[in-house]
């Protein structure tokens, strides 16, 4: 037999089913929740390094590799093959100008200046006796000339007497023809001795010459092995630090090797390096920041090397402050070429995240959560990054290294 079940009781079923798919539906937000937990990494706000979007300006920098190097450097090398014969200096002293660093063996040079010297003094004996011998040749012919001008003066006078004898008959044709040879064989021979004292002047001459032409070589190899002489005493050519010195006496050196160098410590410029994809974006006179840590310099683009080694051009830059007192001999720094300049573009400070220029993945944090996006990277100038597209100012991006969790769409960041 069925009874009716009471209002009551239907009541009370009702809130029990109502609890009961509460309590499921808690339970499955519950795991929903564990499991996002699970899936979904959370990363401390302190771990990650996070940068505000502003507006703002940017250079855009080519970078490079640079050395700190003096401005003003000298090789001193070995100008014979010779050795040390003494060291005067060491290296990381103080030189002043002219001052004597060592000495090579000059034995050889000296030798060889003597011969030079004997052989000069044989060209001026052969210039003195080719001189003393035209003149010896000129006064016998000019008294040869003058006996043979009496001599024809004589026969002219005869030859008038035998003019006017054979006019009145006293002597025959035949005397008459023998007079008139006579005068004319006597002005050949003048002829003649004028004619070879000018012979004998151009030859002696042309003898000269060339005994004065083999005297000046001599001359200048003389002077060029006393220049030598001179250079085997090496001497500091200007005040500065005696940064490099052949220390070693008796040590062989060969023509053209270096056995000093002097630095001026006190005024330096950069010798940068960097790809040749990058050549043609960069020209003489380009600003140029130089760093290193803390050191910050400004400078620009002095000459561009034309040769190119192994991928690499190299330029030299001079520095606004050459004297900076952090400066220091082959101090590495980085060299930032500013190829243009943006103004009034989203920038933000750069970091491992910014993976040179174009599209690339970054995450971008809103409301907590960091979320992978897209966006176009443009200009650098090593310290911030240009944001062309993908982001907005105000915004915060994640510029730490995330290499890990480049498979996550997103991730939590607490506090």
């Amino acid at each position: 037999m069925d009874f009716a079940i009471s209002p009551s009781t239907v009541q009370r079923r009702k809130r029990l089913l109502l609890l009961g798919g509460g309590a499921a539906l808690a339970l499955a937000c519950a795991a929903v929740w564990a499991i996002n937990r699970a899936v979904t990494p959370s990363v401390p706000a302190a771990d990650l390094l996070i940068a505000e979007i502003k507006r703002g300006s940017i250079a855009d920098t080519i970078n490079a590799s640079g050395l700190v190097i003096p401005v003003h450097e000298e090789l001193l090398p070995s100008p014979v093959q010779s050795r040390v014969a003494k060291v005067h200096a060491r290296a990381g002293q103080q030189v002043k100008t002219g001052e004597l660093l060592l000495e090579l063996d000059s034995r050889l040079v000296k030798l060889e200046a003597e011969r030079l010297k004997e052989q000069l003094a044989q060209q001026e004996n052969r210039v003195l006796a080719l001189s003393l011998e035209l003149e010896q040749k000129r006064k016998q012919l000019t008294s040869a000339i003058e006996l043979l001008e009496l001599d024809l003066q004589s026969a002219r006078a005869k030859l008038q007497r035998s003019q006017m004898l054979r006019k009145a008959g006293g002597i025959s044709a035949e005397d008459m023809l023998t007079a008139e040879l006579n005068v004319q064989r006597i002005e050949i021979q003048l002829r003649q001795h004028r004619e070879q004292i000018e012979d004998s002047k151009r030859s002696t001459r042309s003898s000269i010459e060339g005994a004065q032409l083999q005297k000046n070589i001599l001359g200048k190899q003389l002077a060029q092995q006393e220049q030598l002489l001179a250079q085997t005493q090496v001497r500091a050519p200007f005040d500065g630090m005696l940064t490099w010195l052949a220390q070693e006496e008796g040590a062989a050196v060969g023509v053209g090797q270096l056995v000093a160098k002097v630095s001026d410590l006190h005024n330096y410029r950069v010798e940068a390096s960097l790809s040749d994809y990058h050549a043609r974006s960069v020209a003489p006179g380009q600003k140029v920041q130089v760093e290193q840590g803390n050191l910050l310099l400004a400078g620009q683009v002095q000459t561009i090397l034309p040769e190119i080694q192994n991928g690499t051009v190299k330029l030299l830059v001079t520095l606004d402050q050459p004297r900076h007192q952090l400066l220091r001999n082959k101090l590495r720094v980085d060299v930032n070429i500013v190829a243009s300049r943006r103004d009034g573009v989203l920038v933000a400070q750069r970091g491992p995240a910014i993976n040179g220029k174009g599209r690339q993945a970054v995450f971008l944090v809103r409301d907590g959560v960091a979320r992978k996006t897209e966006v176009e990277i443009g200009a650098s100038d090593g310290k911030a990054v240009e944001i062309s597209t993908g982001a907005q100012a105000g915004e915060r991006l994640i510029v730490s290294d995330i290499s890990r969790y480049k498979e996550y769409a997103s991730f939590r960041v607490t506090n």
